[in-house]
């Protein structure tokens, strides 16, 4: 919800500059290795946006955005990948941590395997100062490059590689660079912070957003544009639609004018922009010409859920149901502030970007779906999904049916508390694996969650 300062690091003339961008916070996160599917499918989310979406060991989403090149005939491309700390492993050196990764992105214009048009190959080092840095499982580390392409269709193949571990991940598409000649406009890059450039022949100095995610009802997204070839200064208004072109937002665009380009930098603030998926529109009102690019509104760049519905179903075993409520009752209008106010509330650690105890819960409802998916639903959804994402990991699972089947043929399972002084029994009483608390254990699981929740511990 609060976005650290972030610093671009320096950009060689060349082309071949890049930088990273490091955020830090939670102890709380997995380690590397840890699988847990995607509580919402952000793989599908991310490339129907024109994402580069690798997986595995070593998730990463990266975005190629163009720019005119310093001549008609040359486009500049702008690659940029984000990363999580947790993602990579890292070693101590002294008194800092270091992790290191290898990133490569080669421009083919055919699939034979012949030497690509272009390529990016760097190796690069992530420094944090502590062990819980190392941690972080949001964006926290961005690298970006420049490099001068011809116009074109291209297959991009993406690479990831962590050089101090076997995690590895790739992404590979077709791609268009266009050709930027006559009268021409970018379309929007999503980014952190932008200067620009005066003419085509510099490099723009912008620090990309390679997700193109906008927190819900806090902080504000940027988009940078440029337009070529324009007669007469243009007039630019922005505008911001969802799936059904229905406006959701509207502003007029300065426009700063160079030796041989336009420039511009758009401020989407969230205001009252619904979750999901949306499109920016930049409009030429003298030249006629549209530029488009789609961005999303979400609950985090972590967890991709981007409808409110879901997000207040999801949270039904939080442990701060009185704001929970607040947030079903909301109406649409009030959503974004009351969700402001539900995380300064429910935050254990305000001077992190994140919700630490936001993050821990819907890890562990990741983690029910994992464990529990057998009884034919969500298994978030299930009895021994619900007390685990209450509870957490039990001390003790013991299945305490003799043969298979207790003496009343039901398979019988019982989770120990200890902290807590519990002792909870599941029942199969279908024979179908599906386990349900007897009425005891429901009883007695609630008044120790009551106790829990009264006590804040």
């Amino acid at each position: 919800m609060r976005r650290a300062v972030v610093v671009l690091a320096v950009i060689s003339s060349t082309g071949g500059g890049c930088g990273s961008w490091q955020r830090v916070g939670s102890p709380d996160a997995p380690r590397p290795g840890t699988t847990v599917p995607k509580l919402f499918d952000a793989t599908s989310v991310y490339r129907s946006m024109g994402a580069y979406v690798g997986g595995g060991a070593l998730p990463f989403v990266a975005s190629i955005r163009y720019l005119g090149g310093p001549g008609a005939d040359s486009t500049l491309a702008l690659f940029s990948l984000s990363l999580t700390n947790q993602a990579l492993s890292f070693q101590r050196r002294g008194g800092e941590f270091v992790a290191e990764y290898h990133v490569e992105a080669s421009f083919r214009t055919d699939s034979t395997g012949l030497a690509p048009a272009r390529q990016i190959s760097s190796d690069e080092q992530v420094r944090v100062r502590n062990f819980q840095e190392t941690l972080r499982t949001d964006e926290s580390i961005i690298f970006q490059q420049y490099l001068t392409v011809l116009p074109g269709v291209y297959q991009v193949l993406v690479m990831v590689r962590d050089r101090n571990g076997p995690a590895f991940a790739r992404a590979e598409r077709t791609d268009t660079a266009p050709r930027f000649a006559g009268a021409a406009m970018t379309r929007p890059i999503p980014v952190y912070t932008a200067e620009g450039r005066s003419q085509r022949g510099e490099l723009p100095t912008l620090l990309a957003n390679p997700r193109a995610t906008l927190p819900y009802g806090s902080d504000s997204l940027r988009f940078y544009v440029e337009r070529y070839g324009a007669a007469s200064p243009a007039t630019l208004v922005a505008r911001v639609v969802d799936g059904a072109d229905h406006e959701l937002w509207r502003d007029s665009v300065k426009v700063t004018r160079g030796a041989d380009l336009e420039r511009a930098t758009v401020l989407v603030a969230p205001g009252k922009l619904p979750v999901g998926q949306a499109e920016l529109q930049v409009v030429s009102v003298s030249g006629g010409d549209t530029a488009r690019s789609r961005f999303l509104v979400s609950f985090s760049n972590q967890w991709v859920i981007t409808n409110f519905e879901e997000m207040t179903s999801l949270l039904r075993y939080f442990d701060r149901q009185e704001w929970v409520d607040s947030l079903r009752r909301s109406s649409a209008d009030h959503r974004p502030e009351v969700w402001r106010a539900f995380w300064k509330a429910t935050d254990p650690v305000p001077i992190t970007p994140e919700n630490e105890a936001i993050d821990d819960y819907f890890h562990r409802v990741q983690q029910a779906n994992v464990r529990f998916q057998d009884e034919g639903e969500p298994g978030w959804l299930t009895e021994r999904g619900e007390v685990f994402i209450s509870l957490g990991e039990p001390d003790e699972i013991l299945d305490l049916s003799s043969g298979g089947m207790d003496r009343n043929g039901q398979r019988v399972l019982s989770w120990t508390y200890t902290s807590q002084r519990l002792v909870l029994y599941f029942q199969d009483q279908t024979g179908f694996g599906r386990y349900r608390l007897t009425p005891s254990s429901r009883a007695e699981y609630q008044r120790v969650l009551a106790r829990i929740r009264r006590s804040g511990s």
